[in-house]
């Protein structure tokens, strides 16, 4: 693995958004200029598609994002099922607004994982409830930053954004 914390994969300025949509919020994180560190930032309360992919866009500009990267709930066995197309359905409509890659992983056990990080962060669960959304965003793009770093360390030079892309069509 490489030691350059500096090291980036296109040498260009770098900000990553993270999207975990939910039925009625998407969290919304961000990282670091070096894409070595995923923060929660906000949530987005769901209203129709056209307005929540306006807000994801000013997510975008105001962070000057060069990739989002958006959680799909696959099932336990990997499979997709109703809530997965559901996402699949926004992450097309995102593609289709936005000139810039979104890229998707797979999110599983994202909230449980955000529920546990906040449990130990000593907050409080009543006060859990407006995090975990954005705290879901923040694992589901530290899993993102994670795995592309694990791919840059081991192809030298490497420009790609890795991933593999569950957003297939349904």
């Amino acid at each position: 693995m490489s030691t350059d914390l500096n090291y980036s994969a296109t040498r260009d300025p770098f900000s990553a958004l993270g999207l975990d949509v939910g039925n009625r919020r998407i969290g919304v994180a961000g990282s670091d200029g070096l894409g070595l560190l995923a923060t929660g930032l906000g949530v987005i309360r769901r209203r129709s598609l056209p307005e929540d992919i306006a807000q994801v866009q000013e997510w975008i500009r105001r962070r000057r994002a060069t990739v989002v990267v958006v959680g799909i709930p696959l099932l336990a066995d990997g499979s997709v099922g109703s809530q997965a197309r559901k996402v699949q359905r926004f992450v097309r409509a995102l593609r289709a607004t936005v000139d810039l890659p979104v890229v998707t992983v797979n999110e599983y056990l994202s909230t449980v994982q955000a529920e546990w990080d906040l449990r130990e962060a000593g907050i409080p669960a009543k006060a859990q409830k407006g995090l975990i959304d954005q705290q879901s965003a923040a694992v589901i793009l530290q899993t993102w930053l994670d795995e592309r770093r694990a791919s840059l360390s081991e192809v030298p030079g490497w420009r790609g954004w890795g991933s593999k892309d569950y957003a297939g069509e349904v």
